[in-house]
């Protein structure tokens, strides 16, 4: 029994992170890590994660290092990162919506706290990735070629 409810577990955690890191492809967050992730998880029960697990841990590992390439880049990451934990705490402290507010202001912030502590901890997520990316591969011009040699 307690075998089958850590397998339920796992499994499930698994997907929600696939999930997520799909839907962090195209919004704030790092999408191939959490779907690196996951497939970790899922790997565990299904052969098909398992294969799947070093093409999308080598395209994550490039991107790590492509995204400290350069001071612009990192300036950038840094300062949307530190937006967004921004924005989760505006979100979280809830102000009385402005003025020039053109709607209800039940929609003003919509969300309330559970939407400022998700911003705040990819923000926080976002700024420990990019110390990560700068610390293993920042002024490395192997960088990129380590990351790839990972996909062979």
């Amino acid at each position: 029994m307690k075998q089958a409810a850590r397998r339920v577990v796992l499994e499930t955690l698994g997907w929600v992170l696939v999930v997520a890191g799909v839907a962090a492809l195209v919004l704030p967050g790092p999408g191939l890590l959490a779907i690196f992730a996951g497939l970790v998880l899922l790997s565990q029960q299904y052969e098909w994660a398992e294969r799947r697990l070093e093409p999308v841990k080598a395209k994550a590992l490039r991107g790590a290092a492509e995204s400290v390439e350069t001071w612009p880049r990192i300036v950038v990451s840094t300062a949307i990162a530190l937006a967004l934990v921004a924005a989760g705490v505006l979100w979280t402290v809830r102000p009385a919506a402005p003025a020039w507010w053109p709607v209800d202001e039940r929609w003003w912030l919509a969300g309330g706290w559970p939407t400022g502590l998700t911003e705040i901890v990819s923000g926080l997520f976002a700024l420990g990735m990019i110390v990560y990316s700068y610390r293993r591969f920042h002024g490395r011009d192997d960088a990129p070629a380590e990351s790839e040699s990972a996909e062979a």
